[in-house]
This record gives C-alpha cells, structure tokens and sequence, in this order.
C-alpha cells in the first residue's frame, strides 16, 4: 500500500480493476478466469452485506437451510425451460478420477433443481405450506463475457437464495410482495439507489410466470442488475413434483417463488460511492467504521488509542499501531474507505483532545477527547446520509427521457445511463425497440406506459 492509486475514476474500468486489488477487497490474479481470492478486509464486507440479508429473512419468517453442490444431469434436465437458461453456464463433471460416470453431476449455477427434489417430498400437506428456505452458497457460472471482480465472475462466492412453496397463486404473489419489501430495505441499508422494474414477458426467468429486477447505474453509465424476485408458478412444481393434499382433500401442484443477491451488490455499492482516492464505504458495510491512528510511539498515545476504542462500543474499531509514517497510514485508510478515522498524539494527549477525519469530504475536526463517543456515532449517521443523497441525486441525472429511437440510441451511445420511452405494451412491439437499440431492455413499472432500455454488464 506504499504507492498511490495513480488512475482517476473517469477511467471506471481501470479504476475499479484498480481498487478492488489496491483496497485490499479480492485479488483476481487467480490461475483461473472470473475466479478470486478475497482478502480478509473485503471477506469481512461481504460477511456483513449477507448478514444483513440474512437477518431481514429470519425476521420474515424464513429458514435458512443447505443443499447439495451437484446435482444429477437427468434432475437438472427436467424442466426444458431452465435448460435453456443455463445449460450453456453450467459446469459438468464427467469423471472421478480416470473413471467416467455412469451420469454426469451439474455444480450448481443455481439450487432450483437441488432443492426441488427435495421440496416435493417435505410438502405434503397444506399444512406443510408455506415452506420458506433460503440457503448462501457458491454457486458457478460459466460466464462467456468479459469477467469483473464481484461484479461478473464464475464462481459467486455467496450467493443468497430464497425459495418458497405455497398453496395457491394469491399467497404466492403475496411473497412476491414480502420479497420486495425485503430487498428494498436491504438496498436502502447499503445505501445504493435503485429502480425496480418488471421484466417483459419475453425475458422472464426461464420458465416462470414474471419477475421484478432491480437495477442500479454504474460510474461508466452502464445499468446492472442487483437482484431479481420471481414468480415461478406452477411450472417447476409441475416438472418436480411438488405437491399438497389441500383442505378439501384434493391433491394440487404448490406455487412456488425464489429471489436471489450476490456479492454483486457489495461490488456496485463499492464502484457508486468511491473516488479518486479510493473506495468509501457506507458503515453498514464497512469492515471498520473508525480507524485510530496513534502519533508516535509513545505508550501513553497507545494506551489512550486502546481506550478510546474500548469507549466505542457497538462500533468496529481498528488501532493502526503499525511503523509506516502518519502520511502513509492516512492515505493508506483512506484508500480503503474507512469512514472515520482518528489521529491522536502527544500534542492531542496534552491536550485530552484528537482530531477527527471524514473519509467523504476530507473535512477534520479537532474535538475535546471526552466527547468521542457521542461524535463518532452521530458522524456515522451524518457520512452515511451525505454519501446516499450524493449517489441518488447522480442516479437520478442518470435516468433519461425520449421521445424517439433515434433519441434513446444517441443518448445510450453517448451519455449512457438509462433511457424511458412510450410503449404501449405490446411485446412485439417492445423487442422490435429493443432491437433497434444498443441496449438491453430492462422493464417497466406499473402503468405499462415506458419502457426502460440501459447497455448493461
């Protein structure tokens, strides 16, 4: 960490390749393509995206759950439609050793087809129902494109997935409905601005009945997907079995949900809120909140440092105590996006004050030592407010009004961002536009008026 990150922002590619590596996030130098080793500072990270997610689940009434990693091919094939949307991703192992299988095994690129198998002989009753799971796994993608760090990979080191059966199609929408509440709380504590969108009928997961996206805008105007709530129906019920002996004594297929994150989130949450000097991470997800760096060595610096700390409690507080110079420590914290950091030498000690840094603005402070506490926690609250109104009035500059083809594909090729336009919610309609464009159609709310269209990774 002794050299600088010498590359600005406006060069997003680099720039984020850059930090990821330089901020101690993930390092992708892994013999393997769209594959990376996490670093113990930016694993920590990750750890408490998840459990923030984890926690809003269990509050719902979810139960979280394991199911194996591979899955037989003849399983994995029972559902034309799920097929097709990955078998083109999916990894197949043939052989153990010198010896070929008698069937091949799938590594999960998703647990549909290992958890069904299962649901259809835990689900008997209606009594059984609703059967609310979820499980965080790796699960592996053969992705074809241009890989990224936490944002395109082919192993997702933790992917949250939620599954749920129900007995009829009005309680299954009714969790659609629970879900998004869920994810929209999740997105608003990271922080991360967002548009939820339904999906169009021809880009529906495979085999479901409709689905909700949400997206976000990346720094170089592209729009990436965070997370999709689904509504199967009652197709994957139907293709594995899954049924309930219901109230009146007849026997009917469960409608089923499932609605996943990644670390994604935590990649594009990462990239919104940086800058040039390096990530800023909002508390939620910071590894540390406050950063104590002690001037000098002197005992008493450290002791007092320890003390401090000690006072911060429910905070997550690190003492760099290390033998670099003040300067570099600085830039070394910054560079990692710690969102307070405290300086405190003999000068401070004499005094029974320290001086006080925001990571956001850079602003410093010098405050009586005794007051701490107190400060630290309501500047937590003030950094995170700023850096969220910051990022969503840039979100929505970035959401773009046409009238015309020609005037969404100009601003696509040029300004980037995403672009609403009139549609009348016709679906051929709507992919003749999509075809016409450089982007990808995202969806539309409720009205069915617009249609949104963004290039995306």
């Amino acid at each position: 960490m002794a050299r600088e990150l010498n590359v600005s922002k406006d060069n997003f590619s680099k720039w984020y390749d850059e930090v990821m590596h330089y901020a101690d996030i993930i390092d992708d130098r892994y013999p393997i393509k769209g594959v990376g080793a996490w670093k113990p500072y930016g694993y920590k990270s990750l750890k408490l995206m998840i459990q923030r997610m984890e926690n809003l689940l269990d509050a719902t009434d979810h139960n979280e759950s394991y199911f194996p990693l591979f899955v037989p091919a003849s399983v994995f094939e029972k559902e034309s439609d799920f097929l097709k949307g990955f078998q083109g991703e999916a990894l197949r192992v043939t052989k153990i050793g010198r010896r070929t299988l008698d069937e091949e095994l799938i590594v999960r690129p998703t647990s549909e087809t290992a958890m069904y198998p299962m649901f259809s002989l835990w689900t008997r009753s209606w009594r059984d129902l609703p059967l609310k799971i979820y499980q965080t796994v790796p699960v592996f993608r053969w992705e074809t494109k241009m890989t990224k760090p936490l944002l395109r990979v082919r192993e997702i080191t933790k992917f949250k997935e939620a599954h749920t059966v129900h007995a009829t199609k009005s309680e299954s929408d009714k969790q659609i409905q629970e879900a998004v509440k869920v994810y929209k709380e999740f997105f608003d504590d990271m922080l991360i601005p967002y548009i939820m969108l339904r999906v169009p009928d021809w880009d529906v997961f495979a085999g479901a009945e409709y689905n909700y996206d949400f997206f976000t805008i990346m720094p170089d105007g592209k729009a990436i997907e965070l997370a999709s709530v689904i509504n199967l129906g009652q197709k994957m019920a139907k293709a594995f079995d899954i049924k309930y002996i219901a109230s009146d004594e007849k026997e009917k297929h469960a409608w089923q949900t499932c609605y996943g994150i990644s670390e994604r989130t935590l990649g594009s949450t990462l990239a919104i809120h940086g800058d040039d000097t390096g990530l800023i991470f909002p508390s939620t997800l910071a590894p540390f909140q406050v950063v104590i760096v002690p001037i000098g060595t002197d005992k008493k610096v450290l002791a007092k440092a320890e003390s401090i700390k000690n006072n911060l409690t429910g905070i997550r507080v690190h003492i760099d105590n290390t033998r670099k110079r003040p300067g570099e420590k600085f830039y070394n914290w910054e560079a990692r996006g710690v969102p307070i950091r405290i300086e405190i030498g003999p000068r401070d000690l004499a005094k029974k004050k320290v001086t006080i840094a925001r990571r956001d603005n850079g602003n410093k402070t010098t405050i009586a030592e005794s007051r701490t506490s107190k400060y630290v926690s309501e500047l937590l609250n003030q950094i995170d407010k700023s850096i969220y109104s910051k990022s969503r009035r840039t979100f929505r500059k970035q959401i773009h009004d046409a009238k015309t083809i020609a005037q969404a594909k100009k601003i696509l090729e040029t300004t980037g961002g995403i672009v609403r336009l009139p549609w009348n919610g016709n679906n051929k309609k709507g992919q003749e536009m999509e075809k016409k464009l450089v982007g990808q159609a995202l969806g539309y709310e409720r009205d069915k008026k617009h249609l949104y269209f963004a290039r995306t990774y």
